[in-house]
């Protein structure tokens, strides 16, 4: 389904994006896995999508806050790939706390890894979509971006202003046959919701239960192959959100 595609997935290295970079490669995408440090884990995700698949596979440590830096590592996935097919931007951090005594570092940061880390590879990605003439991005928002969230204000605006990212780039380049959407997860089993485990909210989802990982790899994996699908934000949460 993506044999000779190449995704660049960010935050690949756990969680959402890994489960992502596998299902892209078990369909034969070649696979970029974009890590902040955990260096191991990425080496396995790369060999468990080479040895599995039979695809390329090749990490990249970067800072996704930093412009120059993407810039630089984007330079060497296309030396390193020829050109990129599909972005994924899922590097996200959270640093919970109420407004009201938040400290401007916690803001800052947040904003900066979760929103303007998906501009900046947008940005520097998007010379080779335009050259290609196709393209599809997919940013993994949050419901908490469409519904807000106690304690959670730097994460809400993150992802709510990643959701105006994506309706605007989506309109940006639809005329050349790029295509971006967001997908919303709710209550998933990673590691940064690990703590939620007893959330009284969860008995407010529908479905009566926490999301899988792969039910967020599964939903890119189908923006990823949607031609027809532009500026949608998929909400992947159990019907918390209705």
């Amino acid at each position: 389904m993506l044999k000779g595609k190449t995704a660049v997935v960010t935050g690949a290295s756990r969680g959402i994006g890994e489960a992502i970079a596998r299902k892209f490669a078990s369909l034969g995408a070649n696979i970029a896995v974009i890590y902040a440090g955990n260096n191991a884990a990425a080496e396995k995700v790369c060999k468990d999508c080479q040895e599995s698949y039979g695809v390329k596979a090749v990490s990249y440590q970067c800072d996704v806050s930093d412009f120059d830096i993407v810039k630089q590592t984007v330079a060497s996935i296309k030396a390193d790939f020829g050109t990129v097919h599909i972005l994924v931007n899922n590097a996200g951090i959270t640093r919970d706390g109420l407004c009201a005594m938040m400290k401007e570092d916690d803001f800052s940061s947040v904003v900066d890894t979760n929103l303007k880390g998906a501009f900046n590879f947008i940005r520097h990605c998007s010379g080779m979509f335009l050259k290609n003439r196709e393209g599809s991005i997919i940013n993994i928002a949050s419901v908490v971006g469409l519904t807000g969230n106690a304690g959670q204000s730097n994460y809400a605006a993150s992802k709510a202003g990643l959701i105006g990212l994506t309706k605007s780039v989506a309109k940006e380049l639809a005329s050349r046959g790029i295509r971006c959407n967001a997908i919303a997860p709710g209550f998933i089993k990673t590691d940064m919701t690990e703590a939620q485990a007893d959330n009284p909210l969860l008995a407010a989802v529908p479905l009566g239960r926490m999301g899988e990982v792969s039910d967020i790899a599964e939903a890119a994996a189908y923006l990823a192959t949607a031609n027809y699908v532009t500026g949608e934000v998929l909400r992947v949460d159990g019907g918390i959100a209705m």
